[in-house]
């Protein structure tokens, strides 16, 4: 939900390219799991490793529901 939020904000705020948002806040949830695994004394399995880069799927619904958002918005008020 966090990757969700954060990538419907940023769509919405830069809607041009919503592709780099989902880079750039996915990419940390592997990378967290990385130092969890390589700092804390629990190993996690397999699976969760590569769950974690399931964390791109919300990613990408958020930040491109963020960019089609901000088109409606921008749509409703080009009047004024």
């Amino acid at each position: 939900m966090v990757v969700l939020a954060a990538n419907m904000l940023l769509g919405f705020l830069s809607p041009s390219r919503p592709w780099r948002w989902v880079v750039l806040v996915g990419v940390f949830v592997p990378v967290w799991s990385g130092w969890h695994t390589f700092f804390l004394s629990e190993k996690p399995e397999r699976a969760q490793v590569y769950e974690s880069f399931l964390a791109f799927v919300p990613g990408i619904a958020g930040a491109f529901g963020g960019s089609i958002g901000r088109g409606v918005v921008d749509n409703l008020f080009a009047g004024k």
